[in-house]
């Protein structure tokens, strides 16, 4: 006799802002960490990224000092591993295996803890890894990028690439905790910063019209890091992303945190980003790539006049302002139109593209004109090569 049922879950998400998150003096990684309800032996296992390591030369120590003064309440810490960044990590299954392996050897369990320290794609690697462990170990996310602590860290997905997809592998997973250690960001090279800007510029347009005209009027100084507003806009971009995922649609959010429906609003812009990505042999940042792809889907949007023109030029010139170039030579690759389908094939069903048609005035499209997409990628093009000159 066949019964349907529902499975009611309560997940809690925390996320923590701090500053300086390893001086002992600072209780918030301790008060995330606290195992001292937990019955037997939890362990500690901290996976870091190779570049911050040769970066911040004592972070190794500071941790282990850290572990130390609150050991009466965190897990025993038995094992650092650094590990290379960047989305070429998450092409090699044989690292994925490593960490694996290592997780078994080290006996994380169920209640012990992995704390993973760095940008979006360690984080979303080491995340997979910890999520199909016993069917999921506690992992704690430190992200280290504006990329990450604006966006993806907070979020609730993992994956690694495969087949020449991006994220083809991957679960929905809501970590144990997130911490934002806004001076971890110090550490990141001006073209690592800039890049979540472009995250930011995107949920502003589809969120927040105060914001974007924060960071319109900003744009430069927050590119060039003299803006007094910089931890404000991390903390504006990931709160606003995390409503979405968290929030229910009646009070604004997306309801919809798995990614159960035919739409990723979240995903304004990305049909071409993450093509690209792939196109360059991800030499193209992700941000960099956001950029781009805002700026196209704004094109399009303006061509089929669901965005005023004038729109369209003032978003396309505070990317500009930011330091984003809006086109790449691979735009004009005749497989980027692809990206179409794999974004398709990703959530099943239907195309659902999200567009603007304002400032905070997002909608779905459900069809894309290819040969007026191409005319958008040659006008796009053309734009940028005749700013350039």
């Amino acid at each position: 006799m066949p019964t349907d049922h529902t499975v009611h879950l309560e997940l809690p998400h925390r996320v923590r802002f701090t500053r300086g998150a390893f001086d002992v003096s600072n209780p918030t990684l301790a008060q995330v960490l606290d195992v001292r309800d937990e019955p037997g032996e939890p362990r500690l296992w901290v996976v870091v990224d190779q570049g911050l390591v040769e970066s911040t030369l004592t972070l190794q120590r500071d941790l282990k000092g850290y572990v130390a003064y609150h050991a009466d309440r965190l897990p025993r810490l038995v094992g650092f591993r650094a590990m290379p960044g960047g989305e070429q990590g998450k092409n090699d299954l044989s690292l994925l295996e490593s960490l694996l392996g290592e997780i078994n050897r080290l006996g994380i369990d169920r209640r012990s803890t992995v704390l993973v320290i760095g940008g979006g794609a360690l984080l979303d690697m080491v995340g997979f890894a910890a999520a199909v462990t016993h069917r999921g170990v506690r992992l704690v996310r430190m992200p280290t990028t504006t990329l990450a602590q604006g966006d993806s860290g907070v979020g609730v997905k993992n994956g690694v690439n495969m087949f020449g997809k991006k994220n083809f592998i991957g679960t929905f997973a809501v970590p144990h905790a997130v911490v934002n250690d806004l001076a971890l960001l110090d550490t990141l090279s001006d073209r690592d910063w800039r890049c979540g800007l472009a995250e930011a510029v995107k949920v502003a347009l589809l969120k927040d019209a105060e914001f974007y005209t924060l960071l319109r009027d900003n744009a430069e100084d927050l590119a060039r890091r003299t803006s007094t507003l910089s931890d404000d806009v991390w903390q504006r971009s990931a709160q606003l992303h995390l409503h979405h995922i968290t929030a229910s649609k009646a009070d604004g959010g997306g309801g919809d945190p798995f990614e159960n429906l035919s739409a990723r609003p979240l995903d304004f812009g990305h049909w071409s980003a993450h093509k690209l990505e792939q196109l360059t042999g991800y030499e193209l940042r992700h941000g960099e790539a956001v950029a781009i792809g805002l700026a196209l889907d704004v094109t399009y949007a303006a061509h089929t006049g669901l965005l005023t023109p004038a729109i369209a030029t003032d978003i396309k010139a505070t990317l500009t302002r930011m330091g984003f170039a809006l086109a790449h030579p691979e735009l004009t690759n005749p497989a980027l139109l692809d990206g179409l389908n794999e974004f398709r094939e990703h959530l099943g069903g239907q195309l659902t593209v999200t567009m603007i048609r304002g400032v905070a005035d997002p909608l779905d499209l459900h069809e894309i004109d290819t040969a007026l997409m191409q005319r958008c990628i040659d006008e796009l093009t053309s734009a940028t090569q005749a700013n350039t000159r």
